[in-house]
């Protein structure tokens, strides 16, 4: 399970180096290329969300069927380890929520970079026509 988690944020982070080089000014050389790339991994990175739906989906089915360790009978280790557990997957719903936060981000981004590429063509055609 360990894998699924790694590629997860792996994803993630790709997703939010791709969403800072976009939005970073200055970067007007490379941004055609940026774009580009990015439109190109736009498809593929649309498998973070049903992937991310199914994590989901393992953490909420372990932690339904997960012994209750609240009483008196579970020893300390029992109690720990029950404490783990639940701290790993609550970090494991923030990365699912921070993959799919970032994929929102990388597509609204690269939508209005792309919009804005187009206007600013249309102007300068415009500016050329005069």
């Amino acid at each position: 399970m360990a894998l699924e988690w790694v590629v997860l944020s792996y994803a993630a982070g790709a997703e939010a180096i791709m969403v800072l080089l976009l939005t970073i000014p200055g970067l007007d050389g490379l941004r055609k290329g940026l774009i580009a790339v990015t439109r190109n991994l736009l498809k593929p990175f649309m498998s973070v969300v049903p992937f991310c739906m199914f994590l989901l989906m393992d953490i909420y089915w372990k932690y339904e069927t997960m012994p209750s360790c609240e009483s008196d009978s579970c020893t300390p280790t029992e109690h720990l380890r029950h404490q783990k557990s639940i701290m790993k997957s609550q970090r494991n719903a923030l990365l699912i929520g921070a993959a799919l936060v970032f994929y929102w981000l990388l597509y609204s981004v690269t939508h209005l970079v792309v919009k804005i590429e187009q206007l600013n063509q249309r102007v300068e055609r415009l500016k050329n026509k005069d």
